[in-house]
């Protein structure tokens, strides 16, 4: 996809990182299903570290509606595991995923 175009649409990538008991517990998949309520497309992934890696494109409010979303919601309101930090989103220009994916 051609990344003027995306940006002349609104279309950014947010990447963010997730620390606390969010490996094995459906995290990704919970964050897969926010993602795509939020007309998101891209993935999350777990890291060596135990983090899980979450890449979103799209426009940028939806973007800061999922960040607030895997920072805000209680555990227990729908949310699996345990969330102990969010990053702030490293912004960058979309490069045209499709879909949403657990790796």
């Amino acid at each position: 996809m051609d990344e003027a175009a995306d940006e002349d649409r609104g279309l950014v990538r947010g990447t963010v990182f997730v620390r606390g008991q969010v490996q094995g517990v459906g995290f990704r998949w919970w964050t897969r299903a926010r993602a795509l309520e939020l007309g998101l497309v891209g993935w999350a992934r777990n890291t060596a570290d135990g983090r899980v890696e979450v890449v979103a494109e799209g426009e940028r409010p939806a973007i800061e509606a999922l960040h607030a979303l895997l920072r805000d919601e209680p555990s227990g309101a729908g949310r699996p595991g345990h969330v102990t930090s969010v990053s702030a989103p490293l912004w960058s220009p979309a490069k045209g995923e499709s879909g949403f994916r657990e790796r």
